[in-house]
């Protein structure tokens, strides 16, 4: 088993439950350490669209060529990312409970060395088992992109909640002074997440950024009480009990064969969740001297007067705490949260996000279902600066992350069998991606579908078919958080993930020098959101918004058009219908406020920015039609559009290409045999589920 290491020579300070202020370094508990084996691969070599090469600049301007895996390559036999289960938990747990006690500590678990240079710091302060291993099933993931340090409270510790705060104060104070632009993330689940709370509001000038994990807010004295007068009459040395009646000593014959049960039948044979529930059940069992010692008697007595005194030092002290918070909350955990104590921290601190696990109980690090990984990135709660970059702290998914997406959207794509036309440089149209440019900066500029409908298939084909990945322009409502939102702002968190930026014309910008793939709706939301009778009209604006910036990077311009969205549904309820009807009018007035318009003072029909979603009615499915036009150059142009008129020609000429284009998908498609869903599902039927179908002639 992969085992952690305490740090002890990293400003490792350690608080005592005695009187004696002298500081205490601690050596680690004895474990074993997991061997590394050189890999030699032997796969043979990449194939067409496997891997790439792009260009970037370094910090002193030069230009530093990178091969970049294409991670579509791997999609469809990806599998969940290899996690620790319970059962892990549990043993290396014991490991720690039979360490010999001392003062408390931090510790760097081994799976964590992999972090990338120049990553924030991640203190993880445990929750009532006091191990320090609650991160067990995400320390792979979270170790990429954090250096982690996690703090181990000894069972026979008996450190005050208050003295628990100076400890995890004063390294935070000494980290903070050793690398000052660096943030410090406190990870704090129940007492963890009040211990947290009580640093930051003890530290309002240092750069926090807290995740409380079901956060105490108070304790529930309909269960606390008899809880407490159980366990004073309960006799001592229950872990003694256990062992003796039920015979379950570790590293007994038992226990191996419940061992071998769990991890060979149960693991294999009956997969999933299931299989997961029946395993965690044996873990337990198998585990019972461990749980024994770790929550003993005299144990959980202190910890309940611990959480008791936590619960209500933070509770006076959260007004100041300026740090920016991420909350998570679990459905079926009614013991320490109270609802009205979220809204309030929800209302107090600064900059909170609330994110609800409905499905998860009490130890939801512990469950499956939750990545706090993935979390983060799609909360954009990663930072390494004083705020997040869309750009520069964008975290590429990860092959099982870029299967869900696929996944999710699936149904779409095999119904609309999206056709992609492409123009070479001498201006033949051909039907693949072949004509897009290899490197960056590209910008795509091009005609929006109705409610973004078209954004899934390009994205994930042009990754797939030219390991190319789209950076796209979204509008700034996708990367709010609001606590009142009418809608589950989970159905955003694709964008993110996927590396959507808030639109601007410094998003533009930042993208470019990246040398970035860019992609750009001129018309936005008003496109997206159009009216009946408006599908295919460009809403763009009167003057050029991306030009220039293009051409300081010399970058390409991609125009491109699509069309399909009217073969498979039918608008009947639009925005104009909707101010009709009392109700849906304050709906949308509602959602327009929340989300803003960015066109706002804009006098033409671009202005006219409602979020509202529209009524429409299904249609058997028709494809997805996609043509990109042939690149324009903007290099060594910069001088000469830089004159606002050569410009504007520039950004006409876009516009008309993109008219161009729709409007030859829409007449092409009429020659389509294979545009009604029966002929193609005959040809898929013959030819096979994977094969291309035909379209109409070029």
């Amino acid at each position: 088993m992969a085992i952690t290491v305490l740090r002890s020579t990293l400003c490792l300070c350690s608080v005592s439950s005695s009187s004696n202020p002298r500081q205490q370094w601690t050596s680690a508990p004895k474990h074993r350490l997991t061997s590394v084996k050189s890999v030699t691969s032997t796969n043979p070599p990449p194939s067409r669209g496997v891997q790439r090469r792009r260009k970037n600049n370094d910090e002193n301007g030069a230009t530093v060529e990178k091969v970049v895996e294409n991670p579509y390559a791997k999609v469809e036999a990806a599998r969940p990312d290899l996690r620790k289960s319970l059962s892990d938990f549990l043993e290396e747990a014991r490991g720690f409970v039979g360490d010999g006690g001392g003062p408390p500590r931090w510790f760097s678990p081994l799976e964590c060395a992999a972090q990338a240079q120049g990553s924030p710091l991640l203190l993880f302060v445990p929750g009532i088992d006091g191990t320090g291993l609650g991160l067990i099933r995400h320390h792979k993931k979270l170790g990429e992109i954090f250096d982690i340090w996690c703090l181990h409270i000894p069972v026979s510790d008996r450190t005050p909640a208050k003295d628990l705060v100076k400890l995890i104060e004063k390294t935070v104070k000494s980290e903070h002074h050793r690398f000052p632009n660096r943030p410090i993330y406190l990870v704090g689940e129940y007492i963890g997440a009040c211990l947290a709370l009580d640093v930051a509001a003890r530290n309002p000038d240092i750069d926090l950024s807290l995740i409380l994990v079901n956060p105490a807010t108070h304790v529930n004295n309909f269960i606390s009480q008899p809880l407490s007068g159980m366990l004073n009459v309960l006799p001592d040395g229950i872990p003694t009990l256990l062992e003796d009646i039920f015979s379950v000593k570790q590293g007994h014959q038992l226990t191996g064969m419940l061992d071998a049960l769990s991890n060979n039948f149960f693991g294999q044979q009956m997969g999933g969740v299931g299989g997961g529930m029946l395993r965690d059940i044996l873990a337990v069992s198998t585990n019972l001297p461990t749980l024994g010692r770790m929550f003993s008697k005299d144990t959980l007595l202190w910890k309940l007067e611990m959480l008791k005194s936590a619960i209500a030092s933070v509770n006076s002290h959260i007004y100041p705490v300026r740090a920016e918070t991420l909350i998570l909350l679990s459905g079926r955990d009614q013991w320490l949260l109270n609802k009205e104590d979220i809204d309030r921290y929800s209302r107090t601190l600064l900059k909170c996000i609330v994110r609800k696990l409905d499905d998860n109980g009490q130890f939801p690090l512990l469950e499956d279902g939750v990545d706090l990984a993935t979390i983060i990135k799609c909360t954009s709660f990663y930072r390494r600066g004083k705020s997040h970059d869309h750009i520069t702290d964008y975290i590429m998914p990860t092959t099982y992350e870029l299967k869900q997406q696929v996944d999710d959207h699936r149904l779409l794509v095999d119904s609309t069998s999206p056709v992609m036309l492409s123009t070479l440089e001498d201006g033949t149209l051909v039907r693949s991606l072949e004509g897009l440019p290899s490197e960056g900066p590209v910008l795509y500029v091009g005609y929006h579908m109705l409610l973004g409908f078209d954004l899934s298939p390009m994205v994930n084909q042009i990754m797939k078919e030219r390991n190319i990945h789209l950076r796209g322009l979204a509008h700034p409502m996708f990367f709010k958080n609001p606590q009142d939102s009418l809608v589950d702002m989970k159905m955003f968190d694709k964008y993110k993930m996927m590396g959507g930026v808030p639109v601007s014309n410094f998003s533009i910008y930042k993208l470019l020098r990246e040398n970035a793939h860019v992609l750009l709706y001129p018309g936005g939301v008003r496109e997206a959101l159009h009216r009946k009778g408006e599908a295919y009209k460009l809403f763009w604006p009167e003057r050029s918004e991306f030009v220039r910036v293009a051409s300081k990077f010399g970058a390409k311009i991609v125009p491109f058009g699509v069309v399909g969205v009217d073969d498979i549904c039918e608008i009947v309820l639009d925005s104009n219908d909707q101010r009709k009807i009392p109700i849906l009018k304050d709906l949308m007035d509602m959602a327009t406020n929340i989300a803003g318009n960015i066109r706002e003072g804009d006098e033409s029909e671009l202005g006219n920015q409602d979020i509202y979603l529209p009524g429409i009615i299904p249609k058997i499915p028709g494809p997805f039609y996609f043509y990109f036009g042939k690149p324009i150059e903007t290099a060594g142009k910069e001088k000469e559009l830089k004159d606002k008129e050569k410009a504007h020609e520039l950004y006409l000429q876009v516009k008309s290409e993109v008219e161009q284009c729709v409007a030859y998908l829409k007449m092409k498609r009429e020659s389509d045999p294979y545009r009604h869903l029966l002929p193609r599902m005959l040809y898929q039927a013959t030819h096979g589920w994977a094969s291309e179908i035909p379209t109409f002639h070029l």
